[in-house]
């Protein structure tokens, strides 16, 4: 079974989500951004820690300089095993509506992973 690290890339945080089996999801902690060589250095011991051999990036079919953005980011990611995209329109708005009251703290990044997971839970809905 393939062991799947699923990131939620923003400016200020990077979510984050992991199966080691497809079928059960959880979020990890958020990673804070300093600066995107530092979160790209992360990222990578993310996947080398969970021994991960995909990595699902969320990426906003509807904006296309986040889609620039992103791209380059993984470019800068440290990982051998396999890189796939998936629509992450719209995850934050949903998970933020789903959690309404029970978040007070938003930039600790549980949102953020809330979302990565949101992004894993599709991608493994279509494989």
């Amino acid at each position: 079974m393939e062991k799947i690290i699923a990131i939620d890339v923003g400016l200020k945080r990077i979510g984050a989500a992991y199966t080691p089996n497809g079928s059960v999801v959880v979020p990890l902690p958020a990673i804070i951004r300093k600066n995107r060589n530092q979160a790209a250095r992360d990222v990578s011991n993310l996947l080398k820690e969970y021994q991960a051999d995909i990595l699902v990036v969320g990426i906003p079919f509807t904006n296309e300089e986040m889609q620039r953005r992103i791209k380059h980011f993984v470019t800068l990611i440290d990982f051998d095993g396999k890189i796939e995209f998936q629509d992450e329109s719209f995850t934050s708005a949903i998970v933020e509506e789903e959690i309404k009251g029970q978040i007070k703290h938003k930039k600790d990044g549980r949102i953020d992973s809330l979302a990565a997971k949101k992004i894993l839970e599709s991608y493994l809905a279509k494989k």
